[in-house]
Parts: C-alpha cells; sequence; structure tokens
C-alpha cells in the first residue's frame, strides 16, 4: 500500500540542501529524485515566493507520482534521471538554475514488503525503482556467474569476503532457484557472524540494488547532463548515502568528471567546471538525526557552475 507523501519519505537536510540552491527569481530548477515530493513542495514554495519560475521533477517509480501535487509551475517526469538532457530537450529547456538529487532509496522502498529492499520481510527478490522494466534482483542471483556475483558484492557493496558469498549463492541456486529475499538469506547465512549480521546484509542488498537498477552508471549521466545544463552561477546540491555514490560526486564537483582525473592550465591551475561551495561535507544535526535515522550517514555537497 502506498503511504501519503507526508508518511512515504521524510526529506534530509531539507533546508541545508533547498538554501544550498540559492534560488533566483523566474529560475528553472530540476529535483531529480522527487519520491515523497518533500523536497520539491519547499523548491515550488521558494519559487512562488521569488517569481515565476518552473520546477521539473524526476522519479521512475509509479508509487511517486501519486505524491504529486496540481502546480502551474510544476511538471513531473516519470523517467530515470539518467535521461536529464532527453527530457530537458524535450520540453525545450537548453538551460537551468539549479539541480537538487537526494540520492539513495527512499523510505517508502525500505517499508513496502513487496519490493524486496529490505531483509526485514520475505518477498520476492525485485529490487527495481521501476517496475515496469529491467532485470530483477533474483534475475541476477540466478543467473549471474561466480565472478560476476563475487565482483558485484565487492565492487558495491565492499565485501571482503565476497567470493564465498557468491560460491554459496551458486551452490545454492543449483538445488532451487532463489526467488525470494528469505531464500537469498537462507543461502548466504554461513557467511555472516552474528554480531554484524544486519550490517552486512545491508551492504550486500546494498549491492544487489545498485546493480539491478545501474545506480552508479545513472549517477554519472546525470551529473555530466547537469554540469551541461547549468548556467554560469547555477547550482548543483547533491545528498548521498555512502562512499561510492559520495567519490563520484565529489569527484565531479572538483575535477568535471567522476574518476578525479584532475587537468590543469599553463599556470597549474586546476580546470574544473565548478567552484565548491562548501570545502566539508555538509551533514545532519544531531536532532534529525533522531528523528530521522536515514538521515545518519547523509552528505550534502554544493558546487555552484562557474562562468565560461
Amino acid at each position: 500500500m502506498v503511504k501519503t507523501a507526508q508518511t512515504y519519505h521524510v526529506p534530509v537536510l531539507l533546508n541545508e540542501s533547498i538554501d544550498g540552491l540559492n534560488i533566483q527569481p523566474g529560475g528553472i530548477y530540476v529535483d531529480v529524485t522527487f519520491g515523497g515530493g518533500g523536497h520539491s513542495r519547499e523548491i515550488l514554495r521558494r519559487i512562488n515566493e521569488n517569481g515565476k519560475g518552473h520546477l521539473y521533477s524526476f522519479d521512475q517509480d509509479a508509487d511517486a507520482e501519486q505524491n504529486v501535487e496540481p502546480n502551474d509551475n510544476f511538471t513531473f517526469v516519470r523517467s530515470n534521471f539518467r535521461y536529464l538532457k532527453n527530457w530537458m530537450r524535450y520540453y525545450d529547456i537548453p538551460a537551468i538554475d539549479g539541480l537538487l538529487a537526494d540520492l539513495g532509496v527512499s523510505s517508502h522502498h525500505f517499508d513496502d514488503e513487496t519490493r524486496g529492499f529490505s531483509f526485514r520481510f520475505d518477498s520476492p527478490l525485485d529490487m527495481r525503482m521501476n517496475k515496469r522494466a529491467g532485470m530483477t534482483a533474483a534475475d541476477i542471483v540466478n543467473n549471474y556467474d561466480e565472478k560476476q556475483l563475487a565482483d558485484i558484492f565487492y565492487l558495491y557493496g565492499e565485501m571482503k569476503n565476497s567470493r564465498k558469498i557468491a560460491s554459496l549463492l551458486v551452490k545454492a541456486r543449483a538445488a532451487n532457484n532463489i526467488a525470494t529475499t528469505q531464500d537469498f538469506l537462507k543461502a548466504v547465512e554461513p557467511c555472516f557472524k552474528h554480531e554484524r549480521e544486519k550490517k552486512d546484509m545491508a551492504k550486500l542488498f546494498q549491492a544487489l540494488r545498485i546493480e539491478v537498477n545501474h545506480e552508479m552508471d545513472a549517477l554519472k549521466e546525470m551529473l555530466y547532463s547537469a554540469t551541461e545544463l547549468l548556467r554560469p552561477g547555477g547550482r548543483l546540491s547533491v545528498i548521498t548515502y555512502h562512499s561510492l555514490e559520495d567519490r563520484i560526486v565529489k569527484n565531479v564537483m572538483k575535477s568535471g568528471n567522476a574518476e578525479g582525473k584532475v587537468e590543469q592550465d599553463f599556470f597549474g591551475r586546476i580546470q574544473t567546471p565548478f567552484k565548491l561551495i562548501n570545502n566539508k561535507v555538509i551533514v545532519p544535526g544531531a536532532d534529525e538525526q533522531t528523528n530521522n535515522p536515514r538521515s545518519r550517514s547523509a552528505k550534502l555537497r554544493i558546487a555552484e557552475k562557474k562562468d565560461e
């Protein structure tokens, strides 16, 4: 059952991330992670205060679209944010004044017993953000070879025992298809010590989710599109939750590329399209971390597009 917009997902670092956009009268803004609409509503409130701007909000999940509220200054785009540039072209928007991204998974996905994002429930091993397309987590677990599985768990879950986990999955699926979260947990259970079980399982589920949704590739494409679309002085405000996505965001903001390869001009000055607004990441205060557990791993980075 879909929750109301108010309980679907509590926005993290709400004021800090929106303040970081430095909203201008009549500006064009993009929220690439609509979710429950909390960040979008605050952007719209400030747009309406300052002038006749417009907000385009993206989400590939059909559930999120049910949180949309009619507004003349708002357009909802049901799509993966990796197609940002294509959609802006479709809407005849050559440049934007700011982009917000609240990465990771919404509270709704973790709490929905039917989607397979959480090991708290026995549900189909799905994990797709977009239920209309792509492979499920079960498809990956049952069809990838042992090396592919080990690579996923090592790269995206940072699991040191990734080879052992992959080996156990291959043996388990030879006997029976792995179809549910409980099938998956039962197969890999021997790999985990009881005192670290929940933390390690979270990493394992994170790795599968990232592979299912191609999250790292989508993030890179979105950031490169945002770099092209932002006007000089436009702001990029991004909230991350784990080291893999944070590293990509940090590298793009500092060097203009996801790998962090620094290029210098004749005078040794670093060539980058951005100026960092906060050299040190912004993290939620103690009250927010207490009231919203999802915020505890959040990091906010803000950058401004330089003049050409």
